[in-house]
């Protein structure tokens, strides 16, 4: 096998590098006058059709920060134009919170969403670390409207949708929206206990990664309950609801069935919380981890003929939607990189080698730039849940987290 594909070489390195770098530059139209995304389409060109969306925003808040650590000349600007965005145009001003996004004619998308302002708060961590101007207010808005809104002390875990004035609070629950405030959770946590966030006002206690914690918890017991397959959707008393959207299997938010992305993807973030948390045993964890991670690569990476990771499955492990969706890949990297940093077993070192080679023979698009965001299961392109490449968050976050410490979340100096 090619060196560039095998863990811990230069070759891969220099891969991983100059893969992080055209993505930076793939995305640079990204904003709007006012700040918000434009969602990119397969070159690069913004889509100017379509809504400017908070999370998407949010990304790339994100993504042009850690670019800005990183050395990249222009990245400093152009997260300081999406954190505009979500100050400005994005942020309610009446009722507080951020809008789920703006159409091209500036109209609202309602409802207030916890996943968007997931992404907030993980922007602005970046942001503030980054010495992003706009970025601590931005912090310290986001987590005073989620510890009110979102968050729900006693369940230990966070409600979903709001409508747009925060009156009433949709019914539907969702293991999505909590598997990425685990991440923006985990990134405030580490930047509270850094020399940056030293000089902030901010709790000095360890809440935020604490918080983590009880989601995980939650999610370790359902997901040992289904065989290590995790439930996404959930009634109003959080009993799960496994027939949900049987019907549009395909939904990119809430597909039916187990996503063994997602799957993949908790136990690169339980791994993280983990290593990064005193007082717990790591190696129950750890084994947790890669029980999530072993049951979704068997059910979902090559198992229908074609290489890829399977969109969806049912609850025996059966593919249901059969395409490839780039995120699914992105994490699959990350959490084989990680789980063999944390075990030093080799098949997880094999694994990565086998998603590299997938990645740079099928999935990069070496004509236009960044990822194909949705192949078939022949590894076709096709556009029905993901037309163009909306955002970089998952590409580029898979060139940086094999060779980042596992246990700190990559937004760091």
């Amino acid at each position: 096998m090619n060196n560039k594909y095998i863990i811990d070489t230069e070759d891969n390195r220099e891969f991983l590098k100059e893969n992080a770098e055209a993505i930076l530059e793939f995305g640079r139209k990204f904003p709007s006058p006012g700040g918000g995304s434009y969602y990119l389409g397969d070159d690069g060109t913004p889509w100017k059709d379509r809504n400017r969306e908070t999370w998407i925003t949010s990304r790339m808040a994100h993504v042009y920060s850690i670019g800005h650590m990183m050395g990249d000349k222009d990245s400093k600007e152009l997260a300081e134009a999406a954190i505009k965005g979500l100050l400005g145009e994005l942020k309610d001003k009446t009722y507080g919170g951020w809008y789920a996004g703006l159409t091209s004619s500036d109209e609202i998308l309602l409802d207030k969403q916890c996943y968007a302002h997931a992404f907030v708060i993980l922007a602005a961590t970046s942001g503030v670390r980054a010495g992003i101007e706009g970025a601590k207010e931005l912090l310290e808005d986001a987590l005073k409207t989620y510890d009110d809104k979102f968050w729900d002390e006693e369940e230990g875990l966070a409600v979903d949708t709001w409508n747009t004035e925060f009156t009433e609070l949709d019914p539907y629950r969702g293991l999505n929206a909590n598997m990425h405030t685990v991440e923006a959770f985990l990134a405030v946590a580490d930047l509270f206990k850094s020399a940056v966030g030293a000089n902030l006002h901010f709790p000095a206690d360890d809440k935020y990664r604490v918080r983590a914690g009880r989601i995980i918890q939650r999610v370790i017991g359902w997901a040992k309950e289904n065989n290590y397959r995790i439930p996404e959707h959930f009634t109003s008393d959080w009993k799960p609801d496994l027939e949900k959207n049987k019907e549009t299997p395909d939904d990119p938010f809430k597909p039916y069935g187990a996503t063994p992305g997602h799957g993949i993807e908790w136990s690169r973030l339980i791994s993280q919380w983990a290593v990064s948390s005193e007082g717990v045993d790591k190696d129950y964890y750890i084994d947790i981890a890669c029980k999530l991670y072993e049951r979704a690569v068997q059910d979902a990476w090559d198992v229908d003929g074609a290489k890829g990771i399977v969109y969806t499955t049912d609850w025996e492990g059966r593919p249901v939607v059969h395409d490839r969706m780039h995120w699914t890949l992105a994490e699959a990297i990350n959490s084989s990189a990680t789980l063999y940093r944390l075990t030093g077993n080799q098949k997880y070192a094999d694994d990565y080698a086998e998603f590299m080679e997938y990645l740079d023979t099928t999935v990069l698009d070496h004509s236009c730039g960044s990822w194909f965001h949705q192949l078939d299961e022949n590894n076709n392109l096709k556009e029905t849940v993901w037309p163009g490449k909306s955002d970089l968050y998952h590409a580029f976050q898979a060139m940086l987290i094999p060779y980042s410490p596992v246990g700190i979340s990559i937004a760091q100096i």
